[in-house]
């Protein structure tokens, strides 16, 4: 409808010179019982697709009929909605309703796929309707429902609120609508394309209407192509949903995320965050009200791949693993007996299990938490914390000068070789609302509180006088060394694991892979490109190659390295095809005041020549390796099976979403909930 564009003017030129000089006098009566107007013909929104082609969201096109509040003419709606009821087969008491529902919208849409009587009707009687217009609308579709629907988002009406900006200043139609959240607003310009009018020929009667032609034709907007793979975000999708449903801790399970990038680009394979959500119950009438009560109080409208932060557990293990080597806190050399328990100052800690003669490999490998409670500890300057001694700050000093001195460059060294790989701050993916990872550690004046540790801050602070006054114990420098003092986002633990992969390049994570021309095609083929978005570079760390080398090597061992049954992911990976590497994180949290742990797991493969990376957070899940190592590796299989690698063809997929999508739970159960 939209690809049609007419030569109205002319054509109008024509038509009336017809009627005056070649009918003559027997049409110049009809001609001055005729109206000629101006419709506004909403643009096409630009056509979101992913990566292989599938169509994830477009608009439907319908001719509605509009209200819009009019502050300086007085509007009688219960008169105009008298005379409009009749004629849409409806009644006044449920027009004003909808008028009620909406009246935070600069304009409502009153009637959708509205026929030629009806618009005649409106058209012949807008002296009695002032306000109502009509239009060209669409409706907004998303064909998969709630596929990917974080990463998508939805539009909304432009509000009272929002109308000096989009109509006043961005030269929008008051009946448009804009993106509200995901993509559909971060590229909500690029989307949106220019109105036009169509001429519309109507009687007095209003019995009768004749389409003239546009005058201007409206301009689509352009579409985009996403990174987003439609069948890996399908099934990581469904694995969330499957790993949850047979869970042991299905009841505690409330929200989990997952995502996987590309290690060479940083594009966006795969985003999940659950609960789900569908956009088409922003855009389809009744559906929202429907679900409103699952969207209020499940957390469905939350992005929690980048807007939930929490506690990583081990996963930080690689990364401090680095920042000790480089301080000298252990060397390449580095293996002990490792106890099982130790004392740090008066609080006993202990591993899992006894993990015996461990090396910087093995540490990450079995995921040894005495040996990085030691490297926290040894950073700080605080030594001798043993089975039976609880150790002592180096050279005798007071505990309080200790804190602000050794403790403080310590923690600060030890956050920022995890800052430096992208935790705790924004990854700046291109998506809007994206929350920063938080530092902590515990104030002895607080109770020994976890309060917010200032990175910067501190790190000024230590530049510039050499101290950084602070209350806190050295337990803080050892639960920092396990992932129990700061909290992060999927995405920056995501960013983080790539870079490891990519041996110290960290790229920016981003969704949007071409900008294409306006078209209505519903394939990516015959698109001109516009625009292809080139990987951004946002540092290039300088670590050791030999440091980086051995943390990946006790990656590559959590995943294919036994050590008698003591590596954490053996099971969920050892039989994988293209040699993962990984690292379970197990945090304590307290949810609603119960204790439960939260399952995490950071992954890129294949080990040699990495092509993907991946970050999962199921908190409430149990350890990294129940329920996050799980999701992670159903994510792998389908993205290495749809690209024909490393499994038998017999295995091989296509690149299309599943056709059995809306069979299956992770579409059938959101669309369910009430």
């Amino acid at each position: 409808m939209y690809g049609f564009v007419f030569l109205a003017f002319v054509s109008l030129i024509i038509r009336l010179g017809y009627l005056q000089v070649v009918t003559g006098q027997k049409y110049r009566a009809e001609a001055l019982t005729t109206t000629l107007q101006r419709i506004p013909v909403l643009p096409a929104r630009g056509r979101i697709f992913d990566r292989n082609g599938n169509l994830l969201a477009y608009d439907n096109p319908n001719y509605s009929v509009f209200l819009t509040r009019m502050k300086h003419v007085h509007q009688n709606l219960n008169e105009m909605a008298k005379r409009l009821a009749p004629v849409f087969h409806t009644t006044a008491k449920k027009i004003l309703a909808t008028i009620n529902q909406q009246k935070n919208y600069a304009t409502i849409r009153l009637f959708r796929n509205a026929n030629n009587q009806q618009l005649a009707y409106v058209s012949a009687h807008s002296g009695q309707l002032p306000g109502i217009t009509l239009g060209m609308s669409s409706d907004r579709m998303y064909p998969y429902g709630d596929l990917a629907g974080h990463a998508l988002g939805y539009v909304g009406p432009i509000t009272a609120q929002t109308k000096k900006y989009y109509v006043n200043k961005m030269g929008y139609l008051s009946s448009q609508k804009v993106g509200e959240s995901g993509i559909e607003l971060q590229y909500d310009k690029l989307l949106q394309g220019k109105p036009g009018y169509e001429i519309m020929k109507v009687n007095n009667q209003g019995t009768s209407v004749q389409h003239l032609g546009m005058d201007p034709a409206p301009t689509p907007g352009k579409n985009l192509e996403l990174t987003i793979d439609g069948r890996v975000q399908a099934m990581t999708q469904q694995a969330i949903m499957n790993v949850i449903s047979h869970s042991t801790h299905k009841n505690t399970i409330k929200d989990a995320a997952a995502v996987m990038l590309n290690v060479k680009t940083g594009g966006v394979l795969a985003l999940a965050s659950y609960p789900y959500y569908d956009p088409n119950w922003y855009t389809v009438p009744g559906q929202l009200t429907k679900h409103l009560k699952y969207l209020d109080t499940s957390g469905a409208q939350q992005n929690n791949a980048i807007q939930n932060p929490n506690y990583p557990g081990s996963t930080v293990k690689p990364a401090n693993l680095i920042t000790g080597l480089e301080y000298g806190a252990i060397t390449p050399s580095t293996a002990y007996t490792v106890p099982y328990k130790i004392y740090i100052g008066n609080a006993m800690k202990h591993d899992d299990m006894p993990h015996g003669f461990v090396n910087d490999v093995k540490a990450i490998a079995v995921s040894s938490d005495v040996f990085f409670y030691r490297v926290g500890l040894r950073l700080g300057k605080w030594f001798g914390s043993s089975p039976t001694n609880g150790g002592a700050p180096a050279g005798g000093i007071s505990l309080q000068k200790w804190r602000n001195t050794d403790f403080a460059k310590g923690l600060v060294n030890l956050f920022y070789g995890e800052y430096r790989f992208g935790l705790g701050q924004l990854t700046h993916i291109d998506l809007p609302g994206e929350q920063p990872g938080r530092f902590y550690y515990m104030d002895a004046k607080k109770q020994y509180a976890a309060v917010p540790f200032p990175l910067q801050k501190a790190q000024q602070s230590l530049k510039k006088t050499h101290q950084f006054v602070n209350y806190s114990t050295p337990v803080s420098l050892a639960l920092s060394a396990i992932g129990q003092e700061q909290q992060f986002t999927p995405i920056e633990l995501a960013q983080y694991v790539a870079t490891i992969a990519n041996n110290g390049v960290k790229l920016q994570p981003h969704l949007l892979k071409s900008v294409l021309a306006p078209s209505l095609s519903t394939s990516l083929k015959n698109d001109p490109i516009v625009k292809n978005v080139k990987k951004k570079v946002q540092a290039k760390l300088n670590i050791n190659p030999t440091y980086l080398h051995l943390a990946q090597q006790g990656m590559y061992g959590v995943c294919n390295v036994s050590y008698g049954g003591q590596s954490t992911a053996y099971g969920d990976f050892h039989n994988a095809p293209y040699k993962a590497a990984g690292k379970t994180g197990t945090a304590d949290i307290y949810m609603n005041g119960v204790h439960l742990t939260n399952s995490v797991f950071i992954a890129y493969a294949p080990f040699k020549n990495p092509q993907i990376a991946v970050a999962v957070m199921v908190p409430g899940g149990g350890y990294g390796a129940q329920s996050a190592a799980m999701i992670t590796r159903n994510m792998m299989d389908t993205y290495f099976k749809e690209h024909h690698e490393f499994f038998p063809k017999s295995q091989w997929l296509s690149s299309s979403v599943p056709t059995n999508w809306k069979t299956l739970s992770a579409y059938t159960q959101v669309e369910s909930a009430k």
